[in-house]
């Protein structure tokens, strides 16, 4: 929950060519106090069930712009091997196209950020939520 000097940040992640929340997704958070300042790694957390990360960490005060780094390799490499074994017929050899997604957006302090990725094999898309 943001402060009046910080801002915060919330994510998720849908998977659209499933309909379904991404799980297992590695999410890294970063800040930095102007467009030349050097990033600061705050840490990060890895999507639960739902496509949540419930505990990303706080925001330093004074943080302007916010870097979201998700792992999305790992995730579609997990959900490629557990089709192969479902369906052997149906085997998917390509290699993932996006192996990751990096976000940067603008903050203002007092104000919470929800950034949902909705996520596919062959592209993506973000917004400011709520």
């Amino acid at each position: 929950m943001s402060t009046s000097t910080t801002a915060s940040v919330s994510t998720h992640i849908l998977d659209t060519s499933v309909g379904r929340p991404a799980e297992g997704v590695t999410v890294r958070l970063s800040a930095r106090s102007g467009r030349d300042a050097d990033w600061r790694a705050l840490g990060g957390s890895v999507t639960d069930r739902d496509g949540r990360c419930k505990d990303l960490p706080a925001l330093p005060e004074g943080t302007t712009q916010v870097r979201l780094d998700f792992a999305v390799e790992p995730y579609f490499e997990n959900k490629r091997a557990d089709a192969q074994q479902d369906a052997p017929a149906n085997r998917d050899s390509g290699a993932v196209f996006f192996p990751e997604v990096t976000i940067t957006f603008v903050v203002r302090s007092g104000e919470h950020y929800h950034v949902p990725l909705l996520l596919n094999p062959f592209g993506y898309s973000v917004y400011r939520g709520s």
